[in-house]
C-alpha cells in the first residue's frame, strides 16, 4: 500500500468526527487535502470552515465550502490537520508546509484537535524531521544564533514567505527529550512568531493510516 492510500484512509476516518451544523477547523498539507475532498460531500451539512492557510482556503472554496473568519466564529468544536512527525503521546512537529502559525492558532481555538497521518509520520521521539520556526524577517539571523545555543542548526528556507509575511527557519540536530519544555523555551526568543512543536497543546486524537487499516491513538493509549 502506498503512502497516498494510507493518507486517504486516515482522512476518510476523520469524516466520522464531523458534527452536523458545525464549523470545522481545517489544516494544511497533502493528508488534509484528502480530508477536504471528503468534506466536500458533506458541505451541505456543515456551517463552514476556518482555514489555516491561503492554500487551504482556495481549496475549500473550490469545493463549495464557505471559509469563515475565526474572529467571527468564536471557538471551534473540531480541528483536523496533519503532521510531519507524531508520537504516541500525540505531540507533533508541524510546519513543513509553512502554515504553522495559523495551524497553532486554530488548534488553540478548538475543543478537539484531530491529527491525521500515515504511518511513516509516527516516531518514538520527535526531531528527525527539521523543526520549522516562523520568525520576524529582521530577527532571522539573531534567532538562528539563539537556536544554535540550544544545539540546533537553523537553515533559512530561502525564497519562502509565510502567509503572515514572515521567514522560516528549519532547525536540524535538536535533541527533543522534552518537547513541551523546548517549545516554551523557543517561544521566549525575541523574534520568534511560532515554533512548529505542538506539545504544550498536543493533538487530542491521532488517526494513523497503516497497511492494516486505521489505528486510533488517544492520550491514554
Amino acid at each position: 500500500m502506498n503512502q497516498d492510500s494510507k493518507k486517504q484512509q486516515a482522512a476518510d476516518a476523520a469524516l466520522q468526527y464531523v458534527v452536523e451544523g458545525a464549523i470545522i477547523g481545517v489544516g494544511t498539507g497533502s493528508t488534509v487535502n484528502f480530508f477536504i475532498e471528503g468534506l466536500a460531500a458533506l458541505r451541505g451539512r456543515i456551517a463552514g470552515a476556518v482555514s489555516s492557510s491561503d492554500a487551504t482556503s482556495l481549496r475549500l472554496r473550490a469545493h463549495g465550502i464557505p471559509v469563515l473568519d475565526l474572529n467571527s466564529t468564536g471557538d471551534l468544536e473540531l480541528y483536523v490537520d496533519g503532521a510531519d512527525e507524531a508520537t504516541r503521546s500525540l505531540q507533533l512537529i508541524k510546519g513543513g508546509g509553512g502554515a504553522l502559525t495559523r495551524e497553532k492558532i486554530v488548534a488553540a481555538a478548538s475543543r478537539r484537535f484531530l491529527c491525521i497521518a500515515d504511518d511513516q509520520k509516527l516516531v518514538d521521539r520527535l526531531g528527525r524531521y527539521p523543526l520549522p520556526v516562523e520568525v520576524i524577517p529582521m530577527a532571522r539571523a539573531y534567532v538562528a544564533r539563539q537556536l544554535a545555543r540550544l544545539g540546533g542548526q537553523a537553515v533559512w528556507r530561502e525564497g519562502v514567505i509565510t502567509d503572515n509575511g514572515n521567514h522560516l527557519l528549519d532547525v536540524r540536530g535538536l535533541d527533543i527529550a522534552d518537547p513541551a519544555g523546548l517549545e516554551r523555551e523557543m517561544n521566549q526568543i525575541a523574534g520568534v512568531v511560532t515554533v512548529g512543536l505542538f506539545a504544550v497543546r498536543p493533538a487530542d486524537l491521532l488517526l494513523v493510516g497503516t497497511p492494516g487499516g486505521v489505528v486510533t491513538l488517544a492520550p491514554d493509549a
